[in-house]
C-alpha cells in the first residue's frame, strides 16, 4: 500500500547513503595518484559523454517502464563503478570505471526527481516539492561534505580500500531502493516494438520543448550556471593542495565550501515573493564571483570562493528544478528531467578540459 511519508523517508535514506562515500574527493584521489589535472579533465569529458549518450534514454525506459527500476539500476552501476576503479591498475581502468558512475547518474537522477514528484502530486501536495528539492540539496551537500572531510582518510587508507567501501555503500544503498512503491509515468504500454515506442516518446518530449521555449531556456541556463560551479569545486581539490593546504587540511576546507550549498538551500526557501530573474542574477553572480576568488591563490579565499558558488548554486537550481516540474506532464517527467541533465553533459563535455587547461594555468 503506498504511503507518502514512507516514501519520501526512504528516498531521503537513500539521498543520504547514495552520497556518503571515501571516494568523494576522487579528484583528489586521481591527483594523489600522480595523474595530472588534463587527464583527469578528460576523465571527466568520459564521464559527460556517456551521460550525453546515456541521460536521455534513461528517462525515458523510466517514464515507460518505471522509475524504481531505472533506480535499482543506477545502484547497480554505481557498485560495478566502484569495483572496477578499485581494481585499477593504470588510466585506462579509471577510465573504463567513468562510463558506469555516468550511467548511475543518469539512471537516478531523473527517476528520484520524478518519483518524488509524483509521489506527492498523487496526494495532492506536489506544492511541497520545492521544500522536497531542498531537503535533498541539503542532503548531498552533508553527505558530500563528510566524504570530502574523509578526504585526508581516503589518502591514508589507499584508494583500493576507498572504493571498496564505497561499494560496500552501494549494495545498501540498493537495498532500500528496492522497498520503494513503483509510480510509472506511462501506464498504458502500447503494442509497438520498443524502438518505434523510444522514438515516439522522445518525439513528444522535443515536440513540448519546442513549444515551451520557456522551459528549454531555463534548462540552459541552470546547466552553464551549475557547470562552472562544479568544476569550480572539482578543480579547488587540487589547487588547495597546491596553495599550500595539507592533505588533512583539505577534508575540512572542501567541507566548508559544501555547507555553502546548505546556505543556499534554506535561503531559496526564504525568497518564494522573489522574481526569478532577480534571484538567477545574483545567483549567477555569486558563481563567477567564486571564480574570480579562486584566482587569488591564497587558501582561505580560494575557500570562501567556493562556498559563495556552492550557495549561489544550490538555490538557483532548487528555484529553478521547482519551477520546471511544475511546467511537465507526468507522462513525461523523467525524459523532460533527463533532457535538462542532457543539456548539462553538453555544456560539460565542452569545460571540463578547457577547465583542466584554465586552472592547470593560473
Amino acid at each position: 500500500m503506498f504511503n507518502l511519508k514512507k516514501q519520501i523517508r526512504t528516498l531521503y535514506i537513500t539521498g543520504v547513503l547514495g552520497n556518503l562515500s571515501l571516494t568523494g574527493a576522487w579528484v583528489v584521489i586521481l591527483a594523489a595518484r600522480g595523474f595530472s589535472l588534463v587527464q583527469i579533465g578528460f576523465a571527466e569529458t568520459v564521464f559527460h559523454i556517456t551521460s550525453l549518450i546515456c541521460e536521455i534514454p534513461s528517462g525515458m525506459l523510466a517514464d515507460m517502464y518505471g522509475r524504481k527500476k531505472m533506480l535499482v539500476l543506477g545502484n547497480l552501476m554505481a557498485i560495478t563503478g566502484d569495483i572496477i576503479m578499485l581494481l585499477s591498475q593504470d588510466y585506462w581502468m579509471v577510465l573504463l570505471s567513468m562510463p558506469f558512475h555516468a550511467m548511475s547518474y543518469n539512471f537516478a537522477s531523473g527517476s528520484g526527481e520524478a518519483l518524488a514528484y509524483d509521489s506527492m502530486k498523487r496526494e495532492g501536495k506536489h506544492k511541497e516539492y520545492e521544500k522536497y528539492v531542498s531537503n535533498q540539496s541539503i542532503i548531498y551537500r552533508i553527505a558530500s561534505g563528510i566524504s570530502t572531510l574523509a578526504a585526508g582518510l581516503a589518502l591514508y587508507i589507499g584508494y583500493r580500500r576507498s572504493y571498496l567501501i564505497s561499494a560496500v555503500m552501494g549494495g545498501i544503498t540498493l537495498c532500500f531502493t528496492l522497498t520503494l512503491f513503483e509510480i510509472k509515468g506511462k501506464e498504458e504500454r502500447t503494442h509497438t516494438s520498443l524502438f518505434k515506442e523510444t522514438i515516439s516518446f522522445f518525439a513528444e518530449s522535443i515536440k513540448f520543448l519546442y513549444y515551451n521555449s520557456k522551459a528549454a531556456g531555463l534548462m540552459f541556463l541552470n546547466s552553464l550556471v551549475g557547470a562552472i560551479d562544479i568544476l569550480l569545486l572539482f578543480f579547488l581539490q587540487s589547487k588547495l593542495r597546491d596553495a599550500g593546504l595539507s592533505d588533512w587540511m583539505l577534508g575540512p576546507a572542501l567541507f566548508i565550501m559544501q555547507l555553502g550549498g546548505i546556505a543556499g538551500a534554506k535561503l531559496i526557501l526564504k525568497a518564494k515573493k522573489a522574481k526569478y530573474v532577480n534571484v538567477f542574477i545574483v545567483c549567477t553572480t555569486g558563481v563567477l564571483a567564486g571564480v574570480l576568488i579562486e584566482h587569488t591563490g591564497i587558501a582561505a579565499l580560494m575557500v570562501l570562493g567556493g562556498f559563495i558558488s556552492a550557495m549561489a548554486d544550490d538555490a538557483i537550481e532548487i528555484r529553478t528544478n521547482a519551477k520546471l516540474n511544475s511546467m511537465f506532464p507526468s507522462e513525461q517527467r523523467a525524459t523532460l528531467i533527463s533532457i535538462s541533465l542532457f543539456t548539462f553533459s553538453v555544456i560539460m563535455i565542452v569545460l571540463s578540459p578547457l577547465a583542466g587547461y584554465f586552472f592547470s594555468i593560473w
